[in-house]
């Protein structure tokens, strides 16, 4: 009666809680999606149809090289926030799960659960789930943190009728860092004074933020801003394709506030808000807001190119292939058995020995 009891009130939160995380997810997707129809709706067809015409062989391979290289940028970020954390990471295991999480990313709503994926995924096989779920979301706040400061730095050298759009992207990114830092901080401090389970993991988060972000920071920021150079490459193709003949220095705020809408967590696979920011930050700098649509769903296109590469990864990954991957590996330890089990001769050590033509020894 006790244990059941207990199991029961263990097991009410999480079939409470799920409930909610889902609604959550539901609301967040339908904002952007709502977002997205309100461009769509406001916007003329040709401001789409623009985009898809602009797609040719040299776009196509031009995303895929920018982003293979930012992928691997990527990639040995959260190799270094793993492995700062105490989490064994293969490079190429890296690569590959950072290529299926972009790929899930961009086809699936909310724009994150390839991240949970990754994060689950590496926890599961590395034998401790919080700890491979902490090193992904550390991985992904280094590299909003880079952003909204890259943002915030480049307020300064926007004109004054972009102040609103820029000053409520970096507003959005940086309050969303800065939330969670207050939470964790707050959560420590009256933790502490209880001993409580949640100042528990918050005392081994911070542990984690100290050893996997801190003690590495140098690589940790360095690639971040690699990888966001990358993307930010990416727009500026995307802007040119779109006929924008600007200079880069009055394009890069525009491409970094893009981006920061982007991150935003009320999306529909990346799209939605930053179709609308770009169009007002587009439409604020004098290039046109339709422009912008069109150079946005263009960088959506291109973002969509350089992540295929994912789907390869998760066709290999398929249960189908993971299944006679396993037969296979049965049939080759089966094998292994067998050869290990035979004479130096070939002959199976388990047979029994050949009678003896004498007849049995005699005493």
């Amino acid at each position: 009666m006790t244990a059941t009891t207990a199991r029961g009130t263990r097991e009410g939160p999480r079939t409470g809680g799920a409930p909610s995380r889902r609604w959550r997810v539901w609301a967040r997707t339908s904002a952007g999606a709502a977002i997205l129809a309100a461009v769509v709706w406001w916007f003329p067809g040709g401001t789409f149809t623009d985009a898809f015409s602009a797609v040719g062989a040299g776009p196509v391979l031009t995303a895929l090289g920018i982003g293979a290289a930012t992928t691997v940028l990527c990639a040995c970020r959260w190799r270094e926030v793993a492995l700062g954390v105490g989490l064994r990471l293969p490079f190429r295991r890296a690569v590959a799960d950072y290529y299926l999480s972009v790929f899930l990313n961009a086809v699936l709503p909310a724009g994150v659960l390839g991240d949970v994926n990754r994060a689950v995924g590496h926890g599961r096989s590395s034998g401790d789930l919080g700890r491979g779920v902490r090193a992904v979301v550390l991985e992904r706040m280094v590299g909003q943190a880079v952003l909204a400061a890259t943002g915030a730095a480049l307020l300064l050298a926007l004109p004054a009728a972009l102040l609103g759009p820029g000053l409520w992207a970096v507003g959005a990114a940086s309050g969303s860092v800065a939330a969670v830092a207050l939470a964790a901080a707050f959560g420590l401090r009256a933790g502490r004074a209880r001993g409580t389970r949640w100042w528990r993991a918050l005392r081994t988060a911070a542990a984690d933020v100290r050893s996997g972000v801190f003690a590495r920071w140098p690589r940790v920021v360095l690639l971040s801003a690699a990888a966001l150079a990358g993307h930010v490459t990416l727009f500026a193709v995307a802007a040119r394709l779109a006929g924008v003949t600007a200079p880069v220095q009055q394009l890069v705020p525009l491409v970094v506030l893009a981006l920061l809408a982007m991150s935003l967590p009320v999306n529909v696979g990346g799209w939605g808000p930053r179709e609308a920011v770009t169009a007002l930050a587009f439409g604020a700098a004098g290039l046109g807001a339709a422009t912008g649509v069109t150079v946005s769903v263009l960088y959506g296109l291109l973002s969509l190119v350089a992540a295929l590469p994912g789907a390869a990864v998760l066709v290999s990954r398929s249960p189908l292939r993971l299944r006679a991957r396993g037969r296979t590996g049965t049939r080759a330890r089966t094998c292994a058995g067998a050869a290990t089990a035979r004479g130096p001769g070939g002959v199976m050590n388990s047979l029994p020995p050949p009678p003896n033509p004498a007849g049995p020894e005699r005493r």
